[in-house]
């Protein structure tokens, strides 16, 4: 259940918020900007790349690196196939996991490894292996881990991951570096601008520092201070409280944006979320909202005891989208089959602006949703 008196008390959201997750998420701008500062000073802007690459292999744990694999492919998947190296291993933690090249990766193709603690023995092995075969290598990890360590200078080349200024005072925010807002972009903004270096996309320093500006205009709109009933993020939170949000995209960059929201809804809130592209959702999720996840299943409930009972999740319908709303859409009709089954709508889509721009705006919103959900559901305020 969520306490929605807490979603417009910004103190005590601060001191429910022992993970700093809100600190993250309205410091994606300025992480940005860093991350971009430390790619210039690590050379990328004087690579000379002899041609683009002939596939892209992502490899890193962890819910930030996952959705940069996400997001490159998204982005850069149409110039050259992005593929994701999934670990294998038997639990989640640095020394158990394992990543593997494939049989065909060589000299023409590229390795990136984004990594918010780079402890990962796992990827030096990777890292020395792409350097036997030729494959070019680029970290983004912190400066001095194990995982810089093996691939800075011959190995390959080391972005340092991009730190908030008071990052590292609090253990507690250190754990949940992560998990939280914050990582994703400091990953992901150095692999943007080596990727436009060759070729597979348009990241220019510019176009880096609109994504700063957008990610910083969504926090101001965003932020704890910013009522309820003007935050998209806290309208969006109390929206989904006891829901199964089914979060449906329409666009290139809505996609990994809806991703990463189910992602993250699971990872820090604690909440099942199911993510699906738009015309596919629809048959794909059909069924869930007619059957015991509907808006009017079990017609029975009213006489559940509402105090000893928890409530039952009920579907309700995220609409991300990226895309003009006067262009070729499947939203009418994705209206239509949620309303005819009762099902309410929470509905998203960027300001006008660049792919990268709209990617950045859905994804901080959704950030800072999940953020005010896992702040604000029960057991979770201070007492």
């Amino acid at each position: 259940m969520l306490d929605e008196t807490l979603l417009d008390a910004p103190d005590a959201l601060a001191l429910a918020d022992h993970r700093g997750l809100l600190r993250g998420a309205a410091e994606a701008g300025a992480r940005v900007r860093t991350a971009a500062r430390h790619a210039a000073e690590a050379g990328i802007a004087e690579l000379t790349p002899e041609g683009r690459p002939r596939a892209v292999l992502v490899a890193g744990p962890g819910t930030a690196a996952a959705g940069v694999a996400d997001l490159v492919g998204a982005l850069a998947g149409a110039v050259a196939p992005v593929i994701r190296l999934r670990p294998t291993g038997v639990a989640p933690a640095a020394g158990a996991l394992r990543w593997a090249l494939p049989g065909w990766a060589g000299s023409v193709d590229l390795l990136l490894i984004p990594s918010t603690d780079g402890s990962e023995p796992g990827l030096a092995v990777l890292a020395e292996q792409a350097y036997r075969r030729g494959v070019t290598v680029v970290a983004v990890a912190p400066e001095a881990s194990p995982l810089a360590e093996a691939v800075n200078g011959s190995h390959g080349l080391l972005v340092p991951m991009a730190t908030a200024p008071d990052e590292g005072a609090e253990e507690e925010y250190e754990g949940a570096l992560a998990a939280g807002p914050g990582a994703l972009w400091a990953l992901f903004t150095p692999l943007l601008a080596l990727l436009d270096r060759v070729g597979l996309l348009e990241a220019p320093p510019e176009t880096l520092e609109k994504v700063a500006d957008r990610l910083d205009r969504t926090a101001e709109r965003c932020g704890p201070a910013i009522a309820t009933y003007s935050n998209p993020a806290k309208t969006l939170a109390a929206e989904l409280a006891d829901s199964l949000p089914l979060i449906w995209t329409e666009g290139d960059a809505a996609g990994p944006a809806g991703r990463r929201f189910a992602a993250v809804l699971a990872e820090l809130a604690g909440l099942p979320a199911l993510a699906a592209e738009l015309p596919e959702a629809l048959p794909a999720h059909g069924v869930l909202l007619a059957g015991d996840y509907a808006a009017g299943a079990d017609p029975d409930d009213f006489f559940r005891d509402r105090v000893d009972e928890p409530q039952a999740l009920r579907a309700r319908v995220v609409l991300l989208r990226d895309r003009p709303a006067g262009g070729l859409t499947a939203a009418p009709a994705a209206r239509e089959l949620a309303l005819s089954h009762g099902t309410a709508i929470s509905e998203l889509e960027p300001e006008e602006g660049s792919e990268l721009e709209n990617l950045a705006e859905l994804v901080a919103v959704t950030d800072f949703a999940a953020v005010y959900l896992s702040l604000a559901s029960a057991g979770t305020a201070p007492h």
